[in-house]
């Protein structure tokens, strides 16, 4: 590679640690951190999200993966994290390499601000020839907060920085079109809609919380965002210059078209679903047309606490996800709003502003390249009455 890229690579936990003993894999480390040092003494800009705090952690709690709880694995991570970017400063080092620890949990990419402060942090970084290594908080992220995976963790932070491509090493050579231990499974060098390969994408590692399902969706977020990504085996040695000098198998999934504006790109690719409307389907019509913003007259029902600026997932009335966009009202002041529809705006909330939800300006129309949310169920929505 002649021309300077910014290139994001995501190495699972699988890869980093024995999974019987739970012990660090340093071939493989040192193996990856010359590789990237090799990136950067030619002038790439490079992300490293690394999985693995909790693994490392679970000797020190006295847990194995298959019995850890949430609390359990909370634990191992503020044990572990120390510990693994120890090693990696210490490879670095060894490489002429500085390194900088950056821990994130889901409201971080999800908030606007925080996500834009996370990127400026990151250019900060770059511009220092330091190589940021990026994980998720699991030392304070539960369940139902947490990004889910590092796969997609790396998507989104390939987003953030408009990269150019994002590498994913796993222990596979990359996506078969079913169970790679099947005889008959065929290899797939190159993908154009990751949305025809999701059914073949089961199975999760002992280690990870994530498979190649994960994968297929952290691919997909990226190629919305003009962002190629590969998906190859993590050998031990040279695992990214013999990819990138195609010396061995893989699979890439390419770039779709044209990007959005980064404001597009961020809303296309949630982690988190923060709450929902339902509009009719002639309004979905009008608004996926970019006639119209949505009115609080429109709303059919909501679902979710939300907040003012919090990125919403709109409906039609036959449960497909039509649009998504920034919200003017928190979840109480549109039920409010509903409720009173023939009182002024100020009058309601206490103070003017602007009267639609969710302004033209703001909406982002989903197309067919974009994985959608599945609807939330009806007994979990309010129902505006009439």
């Amino acid at each position: 590679m002649s021309k300077k890229k910014k290139i994001v690579v995501k190495i699972g936990s699988s890869l980093l640690e024995n999974s019987e003993k739970l012990t660090l894999r340093y071939a493989f480390m040192n193996g990856l951190m010359s590789d990237l040092a090799q990136l950067q003494s030619e002038g790439h800009d490079i992300i490293l999200t690394s999985s693995g705090s909790v693994a490392l952690g679970l000797n020190m709690v006295g847990k194995r993966p298959e019995d850890a709880g949430i609390l359990d694995r909370q634990a191992a991570a503020a044990c572990g994290q120390p510990l693994l970017m120890n090693a990696y400063r210490q490879m670095a080092s060894e490489h002429g390499m500085d390194v900088a620890q950056m821990l994130v949990v889901v409201e971080d990419m999800e908030d606007r601000r925080r996500f834009l402060n996370i990127k400026n942090t990151m250019i900060r970084l770059f511009e220092n020839d330091i190589l940021p290594i990026v994980n998720e908080n699991d030392s304070v992220a539960t369940r139902d907060l947490r990004v889910g995976d590092n796969d997609r963790l790396s998507a989104k932070v390939a987003q953030m920085v408009q990269a150019d491509l994002l590498i994913i090493l796993t222990s596979v050579e990359g996506l078969y079109d079913r169970d790679p231990s099947d005889p008959d499974a065929v290899f797939i060098s190159e993908i154009e809609d990751v949305s025809e390969h999701l059914e073949s994408t089961t199975g999760i590692s002992a280690l990870g919380s994530g498979g190649m399902l994960t994968k297929m969706q952290a691919a997909n977020m990226a190629q919305n965002a003009g962002c190629e990504t590969i998906i190859a085996e993590g050998i031990i040695e040279r695992p990214l210059s013999s990819i990138l000098k195609n010396e061995r198998r893989y699979t890439r999934c390419l770039a779709t078209g044209v990007t959005q504006s980064p404001l597009k790109i961020w809303l296309s690719n949630r982690l988190q679903v923060s709450g929902t409307l339902v509009v009719s389907n002639e309004v979905s019509v009008a608004v996926t047309a970019g006639d119209c913003g949505i009115s609080i007259s429109d709303v059919i029902s909501i679902q979710g606490d939300f907040t003012k600026g919090d990125v919403l997932h709109v409906y039609n009335e036959d449960g497909e996800e039509v649009v998504r966009g920034l919200t003017n009202f928190s979840s109480e002041e549109t039920m409010l709003l509903a409720r009173n529809l023939d009182m002024p705006v100020e009058d309601v909330i206490g103070y003017k502003t602007k009267s639609n939800v969710i302004g033209a300006e703001n909406i982002l129309v989903l197309e067919e390249q974009h994985l959608p949310h599945d609807a939330p169920e009806d007994d979990q929505k309010l129902v505006i009455p009439l």
